[in-house]
């Protein structure tokens, strides 16, 4: 089969640079990579379709086409609109329309005939939904978070509606998700409990509950070549000399033997570092058993400066060093640079050498491939209670790692301190919890079933895509009714 994976977003490339230095460069990048790159190996045509640009800042993404070397099967796709520049996804909406002729250009020049769409957050669902419309081509949706849980969590109402729309485009992205779950013959999700919580939140229920047999749970995966708790990489030596000079710097010399509870998230609010530092800052006794190691990319030395961050990540630096000198932390914590996903995996490597914890805080987290990654690793985890990760680390059968309320100091102390007590277990539990239920080739052969049975059915889309997403000056006018329709009359 010729399969695309649409995701507007950009920042696909063989050497995976600049991941995790925005927003958009997360880890809906690597879920869409790896699947599609297992799918290859199953000896299907994929094509990757992004947004080609030319940007400084970000540099690499101009060619039209692509490839991952030793995949021959897959490829990346580029296609221009609008500027050249790059665009952060708030952006991406206006032109939208413009990339989906481009895309219908591109395979039209090629004469390749496409079997199915698969598309990923709310503006590859509906540029998907758009193709699926011309070609008559049946689609899938991964949602990866929708924007409901984030305006949730963000408290929009009538008061702050104005202003926190105009920032995260909250009535064009709840309208593309609307639009894409109706449209899409399969919608996939990590868990039961994002199907659950997600797709039938109030703004989207009334649509889900037309197609309770759409929802498809395909778990994500690892890449166990790289994140597997055995493997050396190229960079393996370098990067634990790089660690060892960080830990000798910032940490205290009779505290050089502890463990670290390890936090590698970007440095993102909701990502809710404080928490873990609060709880730290709470507990003699957990100071007493362990450091703290936080992953800042492309800086040396926190402590001596961090002015390069962008404004909001100096904003939740300064309050992290304010706590950090309120409690008189330094000498516990480092700031350690990792830069890329190779030297990401062998931190973890090093830092589950000495026996440490990683930790994941978010206030919400729709499923979260740090925690099995680091569980691959060696590492056992600590996780937020508050979204996919309960699915991952508890079932019938186990407990695979510690759930911690978040919005409890208490709770995040005792369950720090509980993998720290009995650590071999959740360590052993952890790893075989990956081998068993997460990795790529089971989350890409989940994917394919779930095509061939929608094609052998002919479960074809019998939708029509609205006019306003595919008329550039109806868009724009486009502002603030289906928040008010969709989410604050609920």
């Amino acid at each position: 089969m010729r399969i695309l994976f649409l995701n507007p977003q950009g920042n696909f490339d063989p050497q995976d640079k600049y991941w995790t230095e925005h927003p958009d460069f997360g880890g809906q990048l690597v879920y869409v990579k790896e699947i599609a790159l297992a799918m290859s190996e199953l000896g299907h045509q994929v094509d990757i379709v992004t947004r080609r640009f030319a940007d400084e800042t970000y540099s690499g993404f101009e060619s039209s086409v692509d490839h991952y070397p030793g995949y021959e099967n897959c490829r990346i796709v580029r296609i221009p609109a609008g500027p050249d520049a790059f665009l952060p996804k708030e952006s991406l909406w206006e032109v939208l329309h413009e990339w989906v002729e481009g895309i219908i250009d591109f395979y039209y020049q090629e004469a390749i005939s496409v079997d199915f769409i698969t598309t990923h957050y709310g503006d590859g669902g509906v540029a998907g939904a758009m193709l699926s419309e011309k070609w008559q081509v049946p689609f899938s949706f991964t949602g990866h978070s929708l924007g409901a849980q984030k305006m949730d969590k963000l408290g929009v109402n009538l008061t702050t509606m104005e202003t926190l729309n105009s920032r995260y485009q909250f009535a064009k992205r709840l309208m593309a998700e609307r639009t894409t779950i109706e449209g899409a013959s399969v919608i996939f999700t990590s868990t039961l409990q994002e199907r659950d919580e997600q797709y039938f939140h109030p703004a989207y229920r009334a649509i889900s509950e037309t197609k309770p047999d759409a929802f498809v749970v395909a778990p994500p995966g690892v890449n166990e070549k790289v994140f597997g708790a055995d493997v050396q990489n190229p960079i393996e030596k370098e990067t634990h000399q790089a660690l060892d000079q960080a830990v000798v710097r910032d940490i205290d010399s009779d505290r050089l033997d502890l463990p670290y509870i390890v936090l590698a998230s970007r440095l993102d609010q909701k990502k809710n570092h404080i928490g873990v530092l609060e709880a730290y800052a709470n507990s003699v006794a957990l100071q007493g058993m362990a450091n703290i190691a936080i992953s800042i990319r492309g800086i040396e030395d926190v402590f001596a400066s961090y002015e390069s961050l962008k404004p909001d990540e100096k904003v939740l630096m300064d309050a992290m060093m304010a706590l950090i000198d309120a409690h008189d932390l330094r000498g516990k914590i480092t700031f350690v640079n990792i830069t890329s996903q190779l030297g990401l995996a062998a931190a973890y490597r090093y830092f589950a050498s000495m026996k440490s914890v990683f930790a994941l805080t978010s206030t919400y987290e729709p499923f979260g491939l740090a925690p099995i990654e680091a569980m691959c690793a060696g590492l056992p985890a600590a996780v937020t209670q508050y979204g996919g990760p309960a699915d991952v680390l508890k079932d019938d059968v186990g407990t695979y790692g510690v759930l911690l309320d978040v919005m409890d100091t208490d709770h995040v102390i005792k369950g720090l301190m509980q993998i720290f007590k009995h650590y071999m277990y959740y360590q052993t539990q952890g790893m075989q919890r990956v081998k068993d239920a997460y990795t790529w080739k089971a989350t890409a052969k989940r994917y394919i079933e779930a095509i061939e049975k929608t094609l052998n059915e002919g479960i074809y889309p019998t939708f029509t895509v609205p006019d306003y997403f595919k008329s550039p000056s109806d868009f724009l006018s486009f502002h603030t009714q289906p928040i008010t329709d969709f989410y604050l009359n609920e």
